[in-house]
């Protein structure tokens, strides 16, 4: 029987529920346990794919091609058992759509439709879908206790803890427990009310995971306790850490898995966490420093490229060096020139929609294509990196995407629906009004050229990667740019270009998937080990350009 556990979060958004749901799963996995993983979100967006990332931050897509929540990424980085898809994040939106399409076919049989039992009828069944058969399923609800959107959600869980009872089903709570500086207190009083929210609507949580920027002393832990109805055994801390990583073994050493497990009555082995003792340890003897230049298109807010930055990590972790991302936004480039870029040891253009910055971004492809810096492009990163050398190098004056210039003489970026028309003329046609429904969405089979750098990296054919856009590679350039030096070393299995490199540089290689899904801290990607590698033996040669290094040597 699966036992579920749902985590809530007050005071204050943002508090990193995520990331305790996500450990929580790491732990409980750790002692033997099968864990899927949940998110309820509360706005009204049936997915984030069409939500802006400056407000949303970053889109992470599953390997059966949904559009969900970010929080998404942290559960497959964190928990390996029980992977997201499509069943793993559900909105208000999503819910309302399926309930709204029943009633209009006529399955409530002529009822009055409500909230409730409606709504939240179709939020328990969407949790036991999303459940499966583990062990243990985590959901998060987002938002914030006392918000009003997240009443639905917060109802329904309540009804499936009453149904369900103590033994198959646990509430934790996170909160906020501020500090105050001028006075030197920690104040639980923020705590204590946000539990009181949620008890007035029937939640009595079973544990409190109390965020905070130093340890919880006993005396607060007591306090939080006596006012909020939970054991002292139940309240535990939080704190700010230096190591994301690090947070499953701070919880467990507290203990927050064997409160959960004896409430469950179950009794699975000790957790062994010395995959993640070893994560962290490499994180911390890390020596020396590469500065990895990103120039994207969202850089106000860091969430945006959130798999991106981690998976920059995680390589920087497996070749012992730090990784220091310098973010930089795209139009600083149009406005400023590439002096921004000074000192990096590579380049790496990620992906993003929309013709903002996007000449910015191809003066950066230039600029680490002709100084021979290290050069990883993603998803329009690609794209760019192939307009750069449709431009600069094969002699295609103008040549652009349709995304950003419909008219453009050289359309080497295209729908597929513009570039494979018979009569040989590029069709302009509209896309479609769903925003929602036109993209190359999941994971797909990439096969790679033998000899290339790809297949040097991944050491496998075919890899399976996962995608989200809707411009493709034009093929009907292929043979032009090919024959100007642009290899095309990976192919999807119906002929659309996946992969670009550029043999006489030392690296530099681009993709049209997003291989910052699947890095994980534990496993690494192949791709982002290669790209940190090459920006390390850059940093160590000084920042000459390859020729004049070898001839240095020489």
């Amino acid at each position: 029987m699966t036992r579920y556990i749902f985590v809530t979060g007050g005071v204050v958004s943002s508090l990193g529920k995520g990331i305790t749901a996500a450990s929580l799963g790491t732990i409980l996995e750790a002692r033997g346990l099968s864990v899927s993983m949940i998110k309820l979100d509360p706005y009204i967006n049936v997915d984030p794919g069409t939500m802006s990332p400056f407000q949303h931050g970053e889109v992470f897509v599953t390997a059966d091609g949904a559009e969900t929540d970010l929080d998404l990424g942290h559960y497959e980085r964190f928990v390996r058992s029980g992977r997201p898809g499509r069943h793993s994040n559900f909105t208000t939106g999503r819910i309302y759509n399926a309930v709204i399409a029943r009633e209009r076919r006529g399955g409530y049989l002529g009822a009055t439709v409500q909230v409730i039992p409606h709504i939240t009828d179709e939020i328990r069944d969407s949790v036991f879908l999303g459940a499966g058969d583990a062990d243990v399923c985590i959901i998060e609800v987002g938002g914030t206790v006392g918000d009003i959107e997240s009443l639905p959600f917060l109802e329904a869980i309540r009804q499936i803890g009453l149904d369900k009872g103590r033994e198959n089903v646990a509430f934790v709570h996170a909160t906020l427990v501020p500090y105050v500086a001028t006075s030197q207190e920690i104040k639980t009083k923020p705590t204590q009310h946000s539990v009181k929210e949620l008890r007035s609507i029937g939640i009595q949580p079973d544990v409190l995971v109390c965020r905070s920027q130093l340890h919880l002393p006993d005396e607060q832990r007591r306090k939080i306790a006596l006012f909020t109805n939970v054991r002292d055994s139940a309240v535990f801390s939080a704190p700010d850490m230096d190591d994301l990583y690090a947070i499953p073994l701070e919880l467990r050493k507290q203990g927050l898995d064997e409160v959960l497990v004896r409430q469950f009555r179950m009794n699975p082995p000790p957790a062994d966490l010395s995959d993640w003792e070893r994560v962290v340890a490499a994180g911390r003897n890390c020596e020396g420093e590469v500065t990895v230049a990103m120039v994207g298109k969202y850089m106000d807010l860091r969430d945006s490229y959130i798999s991106l930055n981690e998976a920059l990590g995680h390589a920087g972790r497996r070749a012992g060096v730090n990784v220091r991302v310098r973010h930089i936004e795209s139009s600083a480039i149009e406005d400023s020139g590439v002096d921004c870029l000074a000192g990096v040891h590579a380049v790496l253009v990620p992906g993003g929609f929309g013709e903002r910055g996007i000449e910015g971004m191809v003066r950066a492809v230039t600029h680490a294509r002709e100084k021979e810096i290290p050069y990883l492009g993603i998803c329009l990163g690609m794209q760019v990196a192939v307009i750069e050398f449709a431009r600069n190098v094969a002699g295609l004056e103008h040549a652009n995407s349709t995304e950003f210039d419909t008219y453009t003489p050289h359309p080497v970026v295209a729908l597929v629906t513009e570039w494979i028309d018979e009569s040989g003329q590029v069709e302009r046609r509209s896309e479609d009004s769903d925003k929602g429904g036109t993209m190359r969405l999941g994971e797909q089979a990439c096969h790679l050229a033998e000899g290339s750098l790809a297949l040097e990296e991944y050491a496998d054919t075919p890899v399976h990667e996962r995608h989200r856009h809707r411009y493709e590679f034009n093929n009907r350039y292929l043979a032009r740019l090919e024959k100007a030096g642009l290899g095309f070393s990976g192919r999807s299995a119906d002929g659309l270009v996946e992969v670009i490199e550029l043999p006489a540089h030392p690296w530099f290689l681009a993709s049209q998937f997003h291989p910052e899904f699947t890095s994980t801290p534990r496993d690494g990607h192949r791709l982002f080990d290669g790209f940190v590698g090459a920006a390390v033996r850059y940093m160590q040669r000084g920042d000459l350009p390859a020729k004049a290094a070898s001839a240095a040597g020489a």
